[in-house]
């Protein structure tokens, strides 16, 4: 069985793999630009950034790397991964009583340096939020660095009235298109 690259310096990327039965080789984090095209739709954005981070890290013979990008979107535009307490603040407020999607993709170059990709396409609706609930999430820090400024896994979960499509995919990496992805190159989970 081929060797797995993750790139990606996401332990939720890692652990995702890990509970379908993956454990990669090696870690390496991409270093890539991430900043959106003119015009660029989410989903495209979405997939363009897999495919580059999966394109950065180098591939020694015979090894698979697996990549992915979780964009979330309010309409046309991406949100982004909020880096401050004002981003995360932005963020809910903006999605606050909304509905928004959360494009994953996942990209995977096999052994031969096929490039193959997915995208998991998931409808998220919050509860109308008042001040007090997006204070102590800002508060909790959990929001920072997160796309759209939430973290679905933790206290964001409270906030989710209704969800459509990959649960996995919102905290970060579409386990069912993984999944597909990776046993097409060869990567299937281990007895143990």
């Amino acid at each position: 069985m081929p060797a797995l690259v993750l790139a990606s310096s996401s332990p939720r990327r890692r652990a995702l793999l890990e509970q379908i039965g993956i454990v990669p080789a090696r870690t390496l984090s991409p270093d890539i630009d991430e900043t959106p095209r003119r015009d660029e739709l989410p989903r495209d954005y979405a997939v363009r950034l897999a495919a580059e981070k999966a394109a950065a890290v180098p591939r020694g013979p015979g090894e698979v790397v697996i990549a992915g990008d979780t964009t979330v979107a309010a309409g046309r535009r991406i949100l982004p991964p909020a880096e401050t307490d004002d981003v995360v603040r932005q963020c809910l407020m903006l999605l606050s009583g909304r509905r928004h999607r959360v494009y994953s993709a996942v990209a995977v170059i096999d052994a031969e340096g096929r490039l193959r990709e997915r995208v998991a396409e998931t409808i998220v609706t919050f509860k109308r939020l008042s001040a007090a609930e997006i204070d102590a999430y800002v508060r909790a820090g959990e929001g920072r660095g997160k796309a759209g400024g939430y973290a679905i896994q933790g206290r964001a979960a409270a906030f989710v009235r209704f969800l459509s499509g990959s649960y996995s995919g919102v905290v970060g990496l579409p386990l069912y298109e993984t999944s597909a992805l990776l046993a097409a190159s060869g990567v299937v989970p281990s007895d143990g």
